[in-house]
């Protein structure tokens, strides 16, 4: 079964025939010691807090029964990482000649047609973000959102933990229909200067060794396994 706080996500679950229902990371109303298995990806690192990425952890392991396991995974901070550019990287080089997708989630596997403007699991407000932002090797010459925080370009390495990334919402015939819109014209684009407003969504990219310290201040999971995967630092817990 799954979770997500998009209830367009959720309803194209829902076409698609699988079971899934709309819901807070931080308070998942399924019966705590339930799940053989949990899986969080793309998600934790849209909380704004240590605190609230922490709580996030815990709150999967509270639906753990004890033996299941968790995997998790987290954009990573690190997009080159022993010599090698990770997939988000390299798919700049490939766009050439293309239309280049702004929705940096395509790097978890996800149709960017098929997300819709605003859907986060962390719903941080921008004074939030602001006082939060570590900002650490930030470039000065990165654009500044009105919260403070730099605004990511797109396929680009990361010069801050703590970041705003583009999506341009791009019209679509669904949308006079009700439906959701697209989100996949660069900022800047000839095209995109057509298209609606930009949305920014934050996110918190995590450096090496940032995931498991947090996964191991909880004393009810044990680190398994951690790898780095194109881009994005993982973790399998196990609930003890």
């Amino acid at each position: 079964i799954g979770c997500d706080r998009s209830k367009n996500l959720v309803d194209i679950c829902g076409e698609k025939g699988f079971q899934a229902f709309v819901c807070d990371a931080l308070a998942v109303p399924i019966r705590s010691g339930s799940c053989d298995a949990c899986i969080s990806v793309a998600v934790i690192h849209h909380f704004s807090t240590a605190e609230r990425r922490l709580a996030t952890i815990r709150e999967l392991a509270r639906l753990l029964r004890p033996g299941g396991t968790a995997l998790i995974y987290v954009w990573a901070m690190e997009q080159e990482y022993r010599k090698q550019k990770s997939k988000y990287l390299k798919e700049k080089n490939d766009s050439k000649g293309k239309k280049e997708e702004t929705n940096p989630d395509a790097a978890w596997g996800l149709p960017s047609d098929q997300v819709p403007v605003g859907s986060s699991q962390g719903s941080a407000s921008s004074d939030q973000l602001h006082h939060d932002s570590k900002a650490e090797g930030c470039n000065a010459k990165q654009p500044m959102a009105t919260s403070g925080l730099p605004v990511h370009t797109n396929r680009t390495s990361f010069h801050s933990q703590d970041l705003l990334v583009p999506w341009h919402l791009k019209s679509d015939p669904k949308k006079k229909r009700g439906g959701a819109g697209k989100l996949s014209s660069p900022v800047g684009s000839e095209e995109s200067q057509e298209l609606g407003p930009v949305f920014h969504r934050y996110y918190h990219v995590f450096c090496e060794g940032e995931l498991e310290a947090a996964c191991g201040a909880l004393d009810c999971v044990r680190v398994q396994k951690s790898y780095y995967d194109q881009g994005n630092w993982c973790v399998v817990l196990e609930k003890l």
